[in-house]
């Protein structure tokens, strides 16, 4: 149950609305849907205490749960037991970049997930490949083939190419 927990979590998490938008209101616990309430069963006796973007963050997360296939739930889990056997400081690393991700425009976030896509499309020997490439090369190195990677794939139209990173301040994963 903690696993599933974590998951809707983390989900909720990466669906949330970027930036800031009108004021939310919180929703009570008796007017979400039965399966809601079964989904975010843990929260019914701190529901109406949440902040509202926090009820809003769990609602989404529930709801995307929901349609996930068994697959894609079995991968969540197994994403979150990775998550915790990580270093308290590389999970705060990955919380930040998460931030960061959140702040870019929704066609850059749209870029970096396709980007995501395609790598995660590749079969384990090519992605293995591909990252033992990407270690031997330069900085400079890495960019120009990033650009030729996001050219020959569909581009990506947010000006750097899959895992590229931006100047301090503008980093995006």
């Amino acid at each position: 149950m903690r696993v599933f927990l974590f998951c809707m979590i983390m989900l909720a998490c990466r669906v949330a609305p970027a930036g800031a938008q009108g004021e939310l209101i919180g929703v009570p616990w008796t007017q979400l849907s039965p399966g809601e309430q079964q989904l975010l069963q843990r929260f019914s006796g701190t529901w109406d205490q949440f902040p509202p973007r926090k009820q809003e963050r769990l609602r989404n997360g529930a709801q995307q749960w929901g349609t996930m296939t068994p697959e894609e739930r079995q991968e969540a889990k197994q994403r979150f037991k990775q998550w915790r056997t990580l270093p308290s400081e590389q999970q705060q690393q990955l919380r930040e970049r998460l931030q960061q991700f959140r702040q870019l425009s929704p066609e850059r976030r749209d870029s970096v997930r396709n980007a995501r896509q395609w790598f995660r499309s590749l079969s384990p020997e090519q992605r293995k490949t591909l990252k033992e490439k990407f270690q031997r090369m330069s900085p400079e190195e890495r960019r120009a083939y990033r650009r030729e990677l996001r050219r020959q794939h569909g581009g990506n139209d947010g000006g750097q190419a899959p895992g590229e990173q931006a100047p301090a301040g503008q980093r995006s994963e």
